[in-house]
């Protein structure tokens, strides 16, 4: 059995980091933090492994799950090949449970599921969300139903046999944006705002990064909600950036701010999130995780291909021992505060495996200038994220 790629040595030096996950440089006397471990239920790190083609895969057929945007529905529109469709993650030394719909439904019977963040949070919600309708099958068909205009995401539950609400809340930052005199003010001290809509989930999965690292007019944030529910069991919402508008000032205890160096500011604001959390959300209840930050894959040097642009017309995994990329900045920042709390979330370490997947994403647009090589296929790696938040979950 052939495995495609591990995620490895490159951003930890030495011959016995073949199979280790990227981020171990922060492990203390040679063991990590309790929340950056791996499942130790299945006796191995589920984060460290290869991709294996399946071609039982894909988990469900994105023509027959309305939730998926445009963007991340590659086949309709237009992307050619559909092998990225078929890998499996597999950890070095142990088996993912497979995936079960009907049990998730079962397990969560009357609880609710909300990812929090950026776009990425959305990749896996849609994922989740198909995952889920296609494990509920064609009993009763499912009903879009739009949200007013909000700071908060429509939700509906109105399932007879399951009652799951699946969600996800727009937050890149996770951190407050407020209108003051005109303008949008990104504040580095304040959650509220957004953590009322958060409390009382019975499962919480955070995301955040990318919008750290925007400058300029790409620097926004506005959004409206979408719900879908399936009248079989699941309810489910969305919440959809419109097009961006202008963050104009960070601020932080009363002082103003232009501009900030992006990762002091993630550090501010992702200790504001912690300061939350560990103060608002009852751990007795609510199961509490966060995606690690996804790859972008803009620079083919980083897979030694002398030739490609970008990630346009990749069709394969990397291959090989190791991703050649840089170890994300944010992350290091997003460790460092999250690895201070009293009692961290579990953290879905999907980093490394993601790096690996040049093939996975839209890519469909003019190499030259606007390809998408950050956001994700569906069906595609995303579900990956699913089947590891089910083993965390349930094993």
């Amino acid at each position: 059995m052939e495995v495609t790629g591990f995620p490895t040595s490159h951003w930890r030096q030495g011959h016995c980091a073949v199979i280790i996950g990227l981020r171990r440089h922060q492990s203390e006397g040679g063991r990590r933090r309790p929340w950056l471990e791996g499942n130790q239920s299945l006796g191995c790190d589920i984060f460290s492994g290869g991709w294996i083609k399946d071609e039982s895969y894909p988990l469900y057929q994105s023509s027959a799950c309305p939730a998926v945007d445009g963007q991340f529905n590659c086949q309709l529109y237009g992307r050619p090949d559909s092998d990225y469709q078929r890998y499996r993650w597999k950890p070095s030394s142990c088996e993912l449970p497979k995936f079960e719909g009907r049990e998730f439904l079962g397990r969560m019977r009357g609880k609710t599921v909300m990812f929090v963040g950026d776009s990425l949070g959305r990749n896996q919600w849609e994922s989740l969300v198909c995952m889920l309708w296609a494990a509920a099958g064609p009993l009763s068909p499912p009903q879009l139903l739009r949200g007013s205009l909000s700071p908060q995401p429509a939700s509906c539950c109105c399932g007879q046999e399951y009652g799951v609400t699946v969600s996800f809340y727009r937050a890149p930052y996770l951190v407050d944006i407020a209108a003051e005199q005109g303008k949008r003010i990104l504040r580095l001290d304040a959650v509220a705002g957004n953590g009322d809509a958060w409390r009382d989930a019975d499962v919480l999965s955070f995301n955040t990064g990318h919008w750290w690292t925007h400058n300029g007019p790409l620097q926004g944030y506005t959004h409206y909600s979408l719900s879908l529910s399936l009248s079989l069991s699941l309810s489910l919402s969305l919440s959809l950036s419109l097009p961006f508008s202008l963050m104009d000032y960070m601020e932080e205890g009363g002082s103003y701010y232009a501009d900030m160096d992006r990762l002091v500011a993630l550090k501010k604001g992702m200790s504001t999130w912690a300061n939350w959390v560990e103060a608002n959300v009852d751990r007795t209840k609510t199961r509490l995780f966060f995606l690690s930050v996804s790859p972008t894959h803009y620079n083919p040097a980083e897979w030694s291909d002398p030739v490609s642009k970008n990630c346009y017309g990749e069709t394969t995994p990397v291959g090989g021992w190791a991703h050649g990329g840089p170890y994300p900045d944010q992350m290091k920042v997003i460790e460092g505060v999250v690895g201070a709390m009293r009692n961290p979330p579990y953290l879905l370490d999907i980093t490394a495996l993601s790096a690996l997947r040049k093939d996975g994403h839209p890519s469909r647009a003019n190499p030259d200038r606007s390809a998408d090589c950050s956001h994700w296929c569906l069906p595609g790696l995303p579900d990956t994220w699913n089947q590891l938040l089910y083993t965390a979950l349930f094993f």
